[in-house]
């Protein structure tokens, strides 16, 4: 793409919207990361989004920029992407986000981006546009994730439970409080890397189809530094609302299976970062505590809640895929 055809104030105001949603996407997710351990009573909410929000800036210092790579030459081949495809996934990651956010959904916001980004560069220039071998591994890990997540949360409530046996509930109860502080700040950490690395993703991408940027290059060190900071202020914020849902609606937690849902689903986001996968925090810890519930009884698990937000993880993407073609249109007027 010619560099000219984008004008400073349209880049400027582009990369202002990524902020934006960057910033959405800590606030829908901040549930995430704080949910079992407010739920269990071990940090008063306000002291949850601050620890959370901490760790999700700390991120930067931890992980190497591979999911934002994927996100940025790996979803849409470079020759289909333009300001108005890039401005079209974040209308529709953004709309997705308030949307959910209001009626307390926890859902994937790095979905709903792909599946915005997806729509808009269908609706320029048809599947040609798609690098499938990419997609192709989101949609993977749409389903593999959350599986692992409650495979490992409830083998790992299953361990502790058996090598516990014999203490008295009342020292686990203090020793695994400390405990999900630690477990807390890994999942927050790994929150941190993968999901503001797709943001530093779009704006990377947005800038290689300006010219401002080159692959060679790498991306530049204000985006991701600025991506970050978005994020941890959005966490900071919080969504209340679907705290509520992931903290107490699907299964009661006591601080052992906080600590084992935490362990359990940062793992998994150490693992996708590592091999550069962009993953839904949100499916990941869902899992982690449907299977955490599941292993001291499947009563123990609101299974209507769970199917409620299984239906919002299945209609993610093609509904922001539309919403993106629809903003993609829009986009030939506003932009």
């Amino acid at each position: 793409m010619d560099a000219l055809q984008i004008s400073l104030a349209t880049l400027v105001f582009l990369v202002f919207l990524a902020l934006v949603f960057d910033f959405l996407n800590g606030f829908q997710d901040a549930a995430n990361s704080i949910a079992t351990i407010v739920s269990t009573g071990v940090l008063k909410p306000h002291q949850a989004v601050a620890w959370a929000a901490f760790f999700n800036v700390a991120a930067i210092f931890v992980f190497q920029l591979k999911v934002a790579a994927t996100v940025g030459t790996g979803i849409v081949d470079g020759w289909a992407v333009d300001h108005v495809v890039v401005f079209a996934a974040l209308i529709s990651g953004i709309s997705w986000n308030l949307i959910t956010w209001y009626f307390g959904l926890p859902i994937s916001a790095s979905h709903a981006l792909i599946g915005g980004l997806v729509g808009a560069a269908l609706m320029k220039a048809g599947p040609a546009a798609l690098e499938w071998s990419g997609l192709g591994k989101v949609i993977m890990f749409i389903f593999i994730s959350p599986l692992l997540g409650m495979v490992l949360g409830a083998l790992m409530l299953l361990i502790i439970t058996w090598l516990c046996r014999r203490q008295m509930p009342r020292r686990m109860d203090r020793w695994f409080r400390r405990l999900q502080l630690v477990s807390a700040a890994l999942y927050s950490l790994g929150h941190g890397g993968n999901d503001a690395q797709k943001t530093i993703g779009v704006i990377w991408m947005l800038l290689l189809a300006a010219g401002s940027s080159s692959v060679g290059d790498g991306v530049p060190l204000w985006v991701v530094v600025l991506c970050h900071l978005a994020m941890g202020l959005g966490t900071l914020f919080g969504g209340w609302r679907i705290v509520k849902t992931m903290g107490q609606r699907i299964t009661r937690l006591n601080p052992m299976g906080g600590f084992c849902a935490e362990t359990s689903g940062a793992f998994t986001l150490f693992l996708a970062t590592s091999l550069g996968i962009p993953i839904s925090t949100t499916h990941t810890i869902t899992g982690s505590i449907i299977g955490v519930g599941s292993a001291r009884r499947l009563s123990g698990v609101r299974w209507g809640v769970a199917g409620g937000i299984l239906w919002a993880w299945v209609l993610t993407i093609p509904c922001c895929a539309l919403v993106g073609a629809l903003a993609w249109e829009m986009g030939q007027w506003v932009l």
